[in-house]
């Protein structure tokens, strides 16, 4: 079962779609993570960055998703404010190799959690800590550290170690992140 049909299937929507934002800086897996996620029939043998913005939309049963692959070049980031208010969840990706520009990455991340469409929303942000299986990579507790996560209080988070290309941790962030859903989905019914 993909990572879409699972999240669909705990979920239990009706005919419903859920937005899913997928941002972070260039280069740091973001259009792998979501090619992971599509049938193997949709999969894309060589995955090029994105140049803008790229749309994936997933029918698994009764749910569609969509998710919103962002470019992360410092020219398009700005694209992303666009999508904040209609977002059911975001994923944030950092390439934990490059510990560099986890500067860049905090700034950014608390730049779209300060924004008007974000702030006030109770939405789950679900982090990957990429690239996992490079010699230099950082745990996903130096990333969490770096980027500031234990001062994120209004907010719903978990962050995975990932390797997008074997697809490892891929798994538990979905699982983390349907709960998330699932719970936000109960609560709008009461």
């Amino acid at each position: 079962m993909g990572l879409f049909s699972k999240l669909a299937s705990l979920l239990g929507f009706k005919r419903k779609e859920a937005s899913i934002l997928v941002v972070g800086l260039d280069n740091s897996g973001k259009s792998t993570i979501i090619n992971h996620f599509k049938a193997e029939e949709d999969k894309t043998i060589d995955i090029v960055p994105t140049v803008g913005f790229t749309v994936e939309k997933f029918k698994v049963k009764s749910l569609g998703f969509i998710a919103f692959d962002m470019s992360g070049q410092g020219r398009y980031r700005n694209l992303w404010e666009h999508y904040y208010r209609d977002v059911n969840g975001i994923i944030f990706v950092v390439d934990s190799s490059d510990s560099l520009r986890l500067i860049v990455a905090k700034d950014e991340l608390d730049m779209m959690l300060q924004h008007k469409d974000i702030k006030e929303r109770n939405i789950p942000v679900l982090f990957f800590a990429n690239k996992m299986d490079l010699r230099e990579a950082l745990s996903s507790v130096k990333v969490s550290q770096a980027l500031g996560l234990d001062n994120l209080k209004s907010k719903s988070w978990h962050i995975c170690a990932s390797n997008a290309l074997t697809g490892e941790g891929l798994q538990e962030g979905v699982e983390w992140i349907t709960d998330q859903l699932k719970y936000m989905v109960e609560q709008n019914k009461r």
